[in-house]
């Protein structure tokens, strides 16, 4: 535990600064401030994936399948031949992904899963 409660002060390596000071200046922000707001930007995206990720690992082996193949752009149809099962269970998987992801649609789930990576899937 610390002794001081005063405020800490961080240095950033040279090129860091460089970085900050060019970014402040498009920006129109000070420094400190830029600073402030991209690392709050940071943590918030690192504890959004970090949510994500835990939703992702308590899904079924096969709903991770289903939710892979709707990012990847399949219809119903071509998941369930894909998958060897009917589109009825397509359709009880996407209801539970939606449900466990606290999601409206598919497209919802599609945005929010944008960034991941499914070419595995693919093979």
């Amino acid at each position: 535990m610390r002794s001081d409660p005063g405020p800490r002060y961080y240095k950033f390596s040279e090129s860091t600064q460089v970085t900050l000071k060019t970014l402040s200046e498009h920006e129109g922000l000070p420094e400190h401030k830029l600073a402030q707001n991209l690392i709050a930007a940071g943590l918030s995206e690192y504890y959004s994936t970090d949510e994500l990720m835990q939703k992702w690992e308590i899904l079924s082996a096969r709903e991770r399948d289903v939710a892979a193949l709707i990012c990847l752009g399949y219809s119903n149809q071509e998941i369930a031949v894909r998958l060897v099962i009917t589109t009825g269970t397509v359709k009880t998987h996407i209801t539970n992904l939606l449900r466990k992801f606290q999601l409206d649609s598919r497209y919802e789930l599609r945005n929010l899963l944008a960034e991941w990576d499914f070419s595995a899937w693919e093979k």
